[in-house]
């Protein structure tokens, strides 16, 4: 094996270790009993007055099947918003000021470490989703107002 081929390997298997560290699966999976109110993950799950939150990591905003979305949920969807990392933690941090109009009534997270703690354990529940995200272009937040 070449130093380089062995470096390769050595980067690729520390990547998903990398991704892990922005964040606590065990803590967030404690934190997601908040969410759970509304929403449910797993085997089985279903709609509840939130979708469900399988595979959400990665997937088009709004399509969740057999869920009726918000009107600005839904248009952001049809625009290209995809749930990145990135785009869960500004839209968790305050839902409603993120994305006025959401039909969701949670609060939101406000400490950075909580938000990294829930998305590392709905990366969990999302088979690799995140990756074809993040080589996605992102879309840009909705505008306030």
């Amino acid at each position: 094996m070449t130093s380089k081929t062995l470096l390769a390997a050595l980067i690729l298997a520390a990547a998903p270790l990398a991704a892990q560290a922005e964040g606590d699966p065990a803590a967030g999976e404690k934190s997601f009993r908040k969410c759970s109110a509304c929403h449910q993950v797993g085997e089985g799950a279903k709609n509840k007055v939130g979708p469900v939150l399988n595979g959400v990591v990665g997937r088009a905003a709004a399509t969740a099947p057999e869920f009726k979305y918000s009107k600005a949920m839904a248009e952001q969807g049809e625009a290209g918003l995809v749930w990145t990392a990135e785009t869960l933690a500004e839209f968790i941090e305050n839902p409603k000021k993120w994305m006025p109009g959401t039909k969701m009534a949670f609060p939101g997270i406000k400490k950075p470490e909580d938000r990294a703690d829930l998305i590392a354990y709905l990366e969990t529940l999302s088979d690799g989703a995140d990756t074809a995200a993040e080589a996605a272009p992102a879309a840009a937040a909705p505008a306030e107002g």
